[in-house]
This record gives structure tokens, sequence and C-alpha cells, in this order.
């Protein structure tokens, strides 16, 4: 079950659009769809948590946390809605484009896939495309 909370105003406009695109991408890769909970903040929110459980005094676009047992996929995606929109203009793409895409990486942690290197980040940003993909299919 995959479920979204807000904690700022900012609200997804296609819910269950959405929740159909991160299931039908975790089945794409063979694992089962848990409890998601996607919680969407501002960057006070999200540097709170940042601090508090992972000792970084840094601004950040995604904070995950991972319950994820064997195949299925489960966890907390935090996720800071200021972030992604000042990343969207630094990057040149669209709020929505860069929040999928925020969306489905903390999903891809939860796959094994990581970013840690450079061929690590490489292969992350392939698999988001990937998946970006499926959502405008």
């Amino acid at each position: 079950m995959i479920e979204f909370n807000y904690e700022t105003d900012f609200k997804l406009e296609n819910e269950e659009f959405i929740q159909n695109w991160i299931s039908n991408c975790i089945a794409s890769y063979g694992y089962n769809e848990g409890e998601l909970n996607y919680i969407f903040c501002d960057d006070d929110y999200l540097l709170k948590l940042n601090v508090e459980f992972l000792e970084h005094d840094t601004l950040t676009d995604i904070i995950s946390f991972d319950y994820t047992m064997g195949k299925l996929i489960s966890g907390d995606i935090f996720i800071s809605v200021e972030r992604v929109r000042e990343n969207a203009k630094l990057f040149n793409q669209t709020v929505d484009n860069e929040l999928n895409r925020v969306m489905i990486h903390g999903v891809l942690h939860y796959m094994g896939f990581k970013d840690k290197n450079e061929k690590d980040k490489e292969i992350m940003r392939g698999e988001e495309d990937k998946c970006l993909a499926m959502f405008n299919a």
C-alpha cells in the first residue's frame, strides 16, 4: 500500500495514477509492494530529520527509511517540496518530473541501487529514467 502524507501546503494532483506507476515500477523489478509512506514537507522539517537521524546539517531533497524485507518493499520517504522545486530549476526540469524522479529514487534505494560514487550514480540515473519512461508511457 502506498500512502501520501502532507506536512506542507503541497498536494499531489493525481495520487492514484502515481500509486499505480510506483507499484508497476516495483513489480517490473520482481519486487512486491509493502507499505510505502511518502511524507511531503518543507526544508526545515527535512533538515531536522537529517540532523536528528543522520547527523547531517545540510539541506536535502529526500530522506528515506528502509524497512524492506527480502522482496517486500517498504519504507518511509520524506521529500522536501521546496528542495525539489529548487532542483527542478537547477536541472532545467519541470517540478513534476523532478518530483517523480525523487519519488522513485527512494524506492530504487530499497531495491539495492546506490548512489555513493560516480558509477553508482550513473546506474541509478539510468534506473530512474527507466521508471520515468513508464510514467510517461
